[in-house]
């Protein structure tokens, strides 16, 4: 079991450029790749421990050299990413972070974060993309941050009423209609408090 350990999925997004994902990159103990990414890791010399996928994005001569860590899953209910993250559950690892799951599609990337709130209930999950971190979260809690961190708030589900401590323009039992209303917030110290019942997803600047 590898419940004490994180994997790391990269997804076919765009691929990461900031340092801090990078890190998390070459800092993997466990890696997983959609298929469409080995190509980017080939650059940068990064060997996967998992080549995941319905395999529609990887050439016949990266089939032939990864065949021992390839799994393919035809599976055409679920994106990449989710088959990726299944997999990881089914390793036993209980934390993952996904890295290079937007930046192309703007289709694909929405659905990729709306996807994080289904994730959460299963393992623990944060999305890292070049300009910050995603968190979906299930219930109320307090979040890591710097004073003057960029903090935006996501819903789906527009009666849930959020209570807020440490940030700029404080949620007092607000309710989120549109997505855009949760956006541009700011953390007044180095941790943040969101107050609520429902499903939220959070993203916070590097």
């Amino acid at each position: 079991m590898h419940n004490m350990k994180e994997a790391v999925i990269i997804a076919n997004g765009r691929f990461p450029k900031h340092e801090i994902p990078l890190q998390i990159l070459k800092k993997a103990s466990y890696l997983i790749c959609c298929d469409g990414a080995i190509r980017h890791l080939e650059r940068k010399c990064i060997q996967p421990d998992i080549i995941i996928g319905d395999l529609d994005s990887i050439f016949e001569k990266q089939k032939v050299k990864y065949q021992d860590i390839i799994v393919q899953v035809a599976d055409q209910e679920t994106n990449d990413l989710t088959k990726a993250v299944n997999f990881a559950l089914s390793k036993g690892f209980k934390k993952v972070t996904i890295l290079g799951a937007t930046g192309k599609r703007e289709d694909h990337t929405i659905g990729n974060i709306s996807l994080l709130v289904n994730y959460a209930k299963s393992m623990e999950v944060i999305m890292v993309s070049d300009y910050g971190i995603w968190t979906p979260a299930l219930e109320s809690r307090t979040f890591k941050s710097y004073k003057g961190q960029q903090v935006s708030i996501y819903t789906f589900h527009p009666e849930v009423k959020l209570i807020s401590e440490n940030l700029k323009y404080p949620l007092n039992e607000y309710k989120i209609k549109y997505w855009w209303e949760g956006t541009l917030n700011e953390s007044l110290q180095d941790s943040f408090h969101l107050n609520f019942s429902g499903e939220i997803i959070v993203f916070q600047t590097h």
